[in-house]
């Protein structure tokens, strides 16, 4: 059997002002971005200084080709929001995106089905630029809560590709839901939070991570990186290699609490693989 190459991450460089977002290559069935985009404490530091919030995703676009679409989480965007998306971005572009807290957070079955059947039809709107949807579950839905996530899931259409994020760790116990996940070719979302263990677990075509970080360390002030999660990062690329090799489509979000400035730790994630895809086409 052929020794395994040592892999050669590259050294850390400061970005500034997005100055260096523009050499990093796309990857093929790899696409990191950040969660949300936002946000006015990325100026000077990502966005242009005096860039105009209408055109932060259009610049934003120009250095990344997938985002996580926060607001979604507090509202179903208009026709118009979903059109006006589509056309700031370029070909290949990519948006998840959060389902409504009236899907995931409160309300009766039959009310989530119907708010979570809603918000599936306008981002259809998308059309190829259309991503994997997020069900983000709180803390306190736990595992005894499973036959209402089962009946929910069940109700979405298939022809969405769908990640359910569960942050009690009594869910990692139950097989059961994991095997309807990979019925119904739904992805177990992974995230690096301090309520969760990191985790292996696929339960589709595609994965699904969330790179969130902890609030109560980085409540405010997303301007720059506050702390060095160097050695986590080396996990996370790890495992997106892993998954690349097995063919999967690999969707990986960074949250501004992760080290304070997202762009800049998606940026670094990017340049990791970036090197490996470098050094592997030279050879």
């Amino acid at each position: 059997m052929a020794e395994s190459r040592p892999r050669r991450l590259p050294e850390r460089r400061t970005f500034r002002g997005g100055a260096c977002y523009s050499d990093v290559i796309n990857l093929e069935r790899i696409n990191i971005g950040t969660s949300g985009f936002s946000y006015k404490d990325w100026l000077g530091s990502f966005y242009p200084q005096f860039c105009p919030p209408a055109d932060f995703l259009r610049f934003y676009a120009s250095r990344f080709q997938t985002v996580e679409i926060d607001s979604t989480f507090y509202r179903i965007p208009t026709e118009s929001t979903v059109l006006k998306w589509a056309e700031n971005t370029g070909d290949g572009f990519k948006f998840a995106a959060k389902f409504p807290q009236t899907v995931t957070h409160e309300g009766y079955l039959c009310d989530r089905v119907e708010s979570a059947n809603r918000f599936v039809e306008v981002m259809k709107l998308l059309g190829d630029k259309l991503g994997p949807l997020l069900l983000q579950f709180p803390y306190g839905f736990k595992a005894d809560q499973a036959p209402l996530l089962t009946k929910l899931i069940g109700s979405l259409p298939p022809d969405v590709q769908v990640s359910v994020e569960l942050r009690h760790r009594g869910w990692l116990d139950n097989d059961a839901i994991f095997d309807s996940f990979r019925e119904r070719n739904i992805a177990f979302c992974l995230i690096d939070h301090p309520w969760m263990p990191r985790s292996k677990i696929t339960t589709a075509d595609f994965v699904y991570v969330r790179l969130l970080g902890d609030r109560k360390k980085i409540e405010s002030d997303f301007s720059y990186v506050r702390f060095d999660r160097e050695e986590d990062l080396i996990w996370w690329y790890e495992l997106v290699r892993e998954y690349a090799d097995q063919g999967k489509d690999i969707y990986v979000y960074f949250n501004n609490h992760y080290t304070g400035h997202s762009p800049t730790s998606a940026c670094r994630l990017l340049e990791m693989l970036n090197s490996e895809h470098t050094t592997g086409s030279a050879r």
